[in-house]
């Protein structure tokens, strides 16, 4: 995680800036801003009520934090700090920030901090869009997610066996700043919750947690400092897969002159789940899956598209040998894949997935000038019950030959972009390519889009019919000099 992590950094440096009016305005990782090595964030706000809430229902945990901040400074501020681990800030992604009572507003600019490198916490710095003056409130809504975060405890189990997660956190929101009260509530995907632990009650607070059917309750808590902590560790039962994908390849290929938008996908898909203490049984597997139980092997993938899509295909490293089902009409476009064998826990599963789309229902063109925007959706893929996290995206937008002036906007976290040049037949120049690449991605953000802008001048959209002429015309110039050379024999006159 750590290696991909840097390797973003290194591509964010050395990549091509692309413009962009508007692009995502979390910037994790690769666009740290450098602070003193004994920085502590100033004394300058209070938490007056928090609400801190631990998802696990899915095989990636998502927190959400709800505060009602308040200025205590005498001056107007902007600048919230959120303390992180080194290793949860290589495993973050996604943190957005809204105002709670006027979401509508948008989304806040946050960015990754970075400090001395041997120290454990590091922050995000959350600007607020109006200073918020001095013993003003304003409440803030924060949501991450944790990749790689749970561990199946035993790490092997038997074929038929239930399979148990571990999930460590605090009872205490991490906070740079004092906080008067808080909770902290855990949602699990069942009730059978083996072990948990017990946060002793202390004058009128009583003992947590309190436990409601899947939720449980820490808190709440009178007023605690900044950088409390209070571990708590919880183990429970998740019978699914924990799917998760090192790395995807996207790419989204523009034909004008076809008039279709091309989809292919590349995945690297490795189920996290437990292994198999003993060897695979196909009888064993055939039995239990007439009863149609709970399983933590990755049985079948689930693709829904855009309306419209046509012909898609799927192919693994050995070929198309996996049972595949396309249902298609005007409601829906599904896509279902069933690979050659249950993915258990610790196998990797390598394929490759494409369709095809109408490019008038992504593509318009400007009323003015030679200008073209192009919406799709910037993540697709599987969409499973379970979840699926993605550690490294690379989404390529392949635009016709002769495009220029591209810009791009999107809300999923962007650490790298580049602007290259991609040849394929019958291309002269190459076709200018968008390359961005996105790290600690979850399926949550599948329906985000990408916009993006380019002009296409009118010439440019002729340079390939002029080269397919100029080529055919040149093979019937070269047979007729062929043709008309005289290569016959003849005799020596005397």
């Amino acid at each position: 995680m750590r290696s991909f992590a840097l390797a973003s950094v290194f591509l964010s440096l050395v990549s091509t800036a692309v413009c962009a009016d508007e692009s995502n305005l979390t910037k994790p990782l690769s666009s740290k801003f450098l602070l003193p090595s004994a920085f502590k964030p100033p004394q300058v706000f209070k938490n007056t009520n928090l609400v801190h809430v631990v998802n696990l229902e899915k095989s990636y945990p998502k927190e959400s934090i709800n505060v009602v901040i308040e200025n205590t400074a005498s001056s107007p501020q902007d600048e919230y700090y959120l303390p992180f681990t080194t290793r949860q800030m290589e495993t973050i992604g996604a943190l957005e920030v809204k105002d709670r009572k006027a979401p509508e507003s948008g989304l806040f600019e946050v960015e990754a901090a970075e400090i001395d490198p041997e120290s454990d916490t590091q922050y995000y710095r959350i600007r607020l869009p109006k200073p918020l003056a001095p013993k003003a409130q304003q409440t803030l809504g924060i949501t991450y997610h944790f990749l790689s975060a749970l561990d199946p405890l035993p790490a092997t189990i038997q074929q038929k066996e239930n399979q148990y997660l571990v999930y460590t956190f605090s009872a205490y929101c991490p906070s740079a700043y004092v906080t008067l009260k808080q909770k902290t509530e855990v949602k699990f995907p069942t009730t059978n919750v083996r072990e948990h632990t017990v946060i002793p009650g202390t004058g009128k607070e009583p003992q947590s947690p309190q436990i409601q059917g899947t939720k449980y309750t820490y808190g709440s808590f009178g007023e605690v400092p900044a950088g409390a902590y209070e571990p708590v560790r919880v183990r429970y039962e998740f019978t699914k897969p924990l799917i998760h994908v090192s790395r995807l390849e996207r790419d989204i290929e523009v034909s004008h002159w076809g008039g279709n938008l091309a989809f292919e996908e590349r995945y690297t898909m490795t189920n996290r789940a437990a292994n198999l203490s003993s060897g695979f049984s196909r009888t064993q597997f055939a039995q239990d899956a007439y009863y149609n139980p709970q399983s933590p092997a990755i049985k079948e993938l689930k693709f829904p598209l855009r309306v419209g899509s046509l012909t898609p295909y799927f192919t693994d490293v050995i070929g198309n040998v996996s049972t595949s089902r396309f249902r298609s009409n005007k409601r829906e476009a599904n896509l279902e894949l069933k690979p050659r064998y249950p993915v258990y826990g610790g196998w990797n599963y390598p394929f490759r997935v494409g369709w095809d789309a109408d490019l008038k229902k992504f593509l318009r063109k400007l009323t003015t000038g030679d200008g073209y925007v192009l919406n799709a959706p910037f993540l697709e893929g599987p969409k499973q019950p379970e979840g699926v996290e993605y550690e490294l995206v690379e989404l390529r937008v392949i635009l016709p030959e002769g495009a220029t002036n591209v810009k791009y906007s999107t809300t999923v976290p962007v650490v790298s972009e580049s602007i290259t040049m991609h040849k394929t037949f019958m291309d002269t120049i190459g076709r200018t390519t968008l390359t961005l690449t996105s790290i600690n991605v979850v399926d949550d953000l599948r329906d985000r889009e990408i916009i993006v802008t380019y002009d296409y001048p009118f010439m440019a959209g002729l340079r390939k019919p002029l080269v397919i002429f100029s080529g055919v015309m040149s093979l019937f110039v070269a047979a007729w000099a062929i043709g008309s050379l005289d290569v016959a024999i003849k005799a020596r006159s005397s």
